[in-house]
């Protein structure tokens, strides 16, 4: 195998792929990437076993072959390089790289080491448009969970619904969520629910760039997404969603309307004195006042207050202020419906004017 190929156009896709490759060493193989170079193409794969890309790589070859190359020793060489780059195989356990004066020699694993590009079965396709599915993952990836015992509260649901042409992501981690329903274009006979593990949902967003529409294929235990010449493939988290209609209030009759960037800005002064571990705030409102304060016996204590529309009985409220500043930050309107039914019911948090995005926040005992 030879080929020669600009720093820049390398360097890109060995980026994109630098937070996907095993960084443990616990499997030598997946801190490889795979470079297929072909004379009709040549790409690049890598896998953690969770997630697959595969990118093409816009090079000239003079030599067609298969490799398995170190993707974080290649990347740093190909950041320090400059001009044009060679690649040069001796055999299936070295590659030689040069360009100007610079030469290296790096080992390599046989192509026949790297995982198989696993096959989506019984598969059907829905298409949207770049924008709504980049908006969907933002808006909701932050309530996901990370590492939760309960598995599947570590991704984001992606729910289906036959006819009606929409798609609803959620995200959860069992003390608050957050939805999105957007329209798509569905070619679905059957009602889908896939759980897409939180980091696949993360590095999908690297390859938004360039195109407009995203097609999804639907597997039996993968889904796979194209986007361009990009294919993304990810394995689905297995096991049951919680029932997220369910947790939705359907109708807290406090409903108080405040300035998005006001309500923020009072948390983010306020839990600055509030336990670090809890980030628990007081919330009072009270006519056309909402009060927020917080109280840490070995620091001090703060109290901020700020203007609202309110009509009803006044309430309190404990919150975890980062919950509550989250959900706050991934919405973009000037006025946000701040809606309670009682202290210790499920809050819902919308923005003015719009339906399709909900936040569900549960208060703390206080």
């Amino acid at each position: 195998m030879k080929l020669s190929i600009s720093k820049d156009e390398i360097q890109e896709k060995l980026s994109n792929i630098q937070n996907i490759v095993e960084k443990r060493n616990t499997m030598p193989i997946l801190s490889h990437f795979l470079l297929e170079a072909g004379k009709k193409g040549t790409h690049i794969v890598a896998t953690d076993l969770q997630i697959a890309i595969k990118e093409p790589l816009a090079a000239k070859v003079q030599s067609e072959g298969k490799l398995c190359i170190p993707a974080r020793k290649l990347f740093e060489i190909v950041r320090e390089a400059e001009g044009d780059i060679t690649i040069e195989s001796e055999d299936e356990t070295w590659i030689k790289v040069s360009f100007g004066k610079s030469r290296f020699r790096l080992a390599c694993l046989p192509s026949g080491e790297f995982p198989a590009w696993p096959g989506v079965e019984s598969a059907e396709e829905i298409r949207f448009g770049i924008d709504a599915l980049s908006e969907m993952i933002e808006k909701t990836m932050y309530a996901a969970g990370e590492t939760d015992t309960r598995y599947t509260l570590n991704g984001l649901l992606f729910h289906i619904k036959p006819g009606d042409g929409h798609i609803t992501v959620v995200g959860t981690d069992g003390h608050r969520l957050a939805l999105l329903q957007q329209g798509m274009e569905a070619k679905v006979t059957d009602e889908k629910k896939v759980i897409v593990p939180r980091k696949a949902a993360a590095e999908l967003r690297r390859f938004f760039g360039g195109s407009e529409s995203v097609s999804a294929i639907i597997g039996k235990n993968h889904l796979l997404f194209k986007i361009g010449d990009v294919e993304f493939l990810v394995r689905l988290i297995e096991g049951s969603y919680p029932n997220y209609e369910q947790v939705v209030p359907p109708s807290n009759e406090k409903k108080v309307v405040v300035s998005r960037e006001d309500f923020l800005r009072t948390l983010r002064r306020v839990s600055i004195m509030s336990r670090e571990r809890s980030n628990a705030v007081r919330v009072d409102i009270a006519g056309s006042s909402l009060a927020v304060s917080s109280s840490n016996p070995d620091i001090g204590e703060a109290r901020d207050e700020i203007g609202v529309e309110y009509i009803g009985e006044d309430i309190s409220a404990g919150f975890n202020a980062r919950y509550l500043m989250d959900a706050l930050g991934a919405m973009t309107s000037e006025k946000v419906i701040f809606a309670l039914q009682d202290p210790l019911s499920p809050t819902l948090l919308t923005e003015e004017g719009k339906e399709e995005y909900k936040c569900v926040v549960m208060p703390m005992r206080i």
